[in-house]
């Protein structure tokens, strides 16, 4: 495989493997195989306007403002501006999902991603954790618990974004290192133990 071939390949595989794209998925599957579609569709409606609609809109438009440089927020001085909007929506989305009455598990979920998001941001101020990583690896923990296929095929794709992350010089070995690490510890917290 040519460098320009891999540099391809590794361009869509970080945008599979974006964090809002990876949350959703991975969210998509959780809600439809642990719960009868009649609680599920209003569940993931939920969901999608709380959290991930105007998480991608904040993107998006900070993208085109020029807030920062790209979707991924790569450049550590610009997520200084990017966590202090990101937390109170994940949080304001944790609450939406307990006005909604869901299972307890999705409400850990939502309380796991804000403690992930809030050590991100606090260890920004020295180090920039990859978000890609870290919800990669969060999100493979927890399918794991799910369905084996469904891990197995998140782990994949999770390597896969640990090496784009590489290889397109966005982050160093250190802070995709750091991203597992904090995923690994927040999917045990939200699929493997009962708190």
């Amino acid at each position: 495989m040519s460098i320009l071939s891999s540099r391809r390949l590794a361009v869509l595989v970080s945008w599979i493997g974006h964090p809002l794209v990876f949350v959703t998925i991975s969210v998509g599957i959780v809600v439809t195989t642990q719960l009868a579609s009649r609680a599920a569709i209003p569940l993931l409606a939920a969901l999608f306007l709380s959290v991930i609609a105007p998480t991608g809109l904040l993107l998006f438009f900070g993208v085109r403002s020029g807030r920062w440089g790209d979707a991924d927020v790569s450049v550590r001085e610009e997520r200084k501006r990017f966590y202090p909007i990101a937390i109170p929506l994940s949080a304001f989305g944790t609450i939406a999902m307990w006005f909604a009455n869901a299972p307890r598990y999705i409400l850990r979920g939502g309380v796991v991603t804000l403690l992930l998001l809030i050590s991100a941001a606090i260890i920004n101020h020295w180090s920039k954790v990859s978000l890609h990583t870290l919800f990669a690896t969060y999100c493979t923990v927890i399918l794991f618990r799910v369905n084996i296929f469904c891990g197995a095929a998140a782990l994949i794709l999770a390597t896969l974004v640990f090496w784009s992350r590489l290889l397109l010089s966005r982050h160093t070995i250190l802070e995709s290192i750091s991203g597992v690490a904090l995923g690994t510890v927040g999917g045990i917290a939200t699929a493997w133990m009962s708190i």
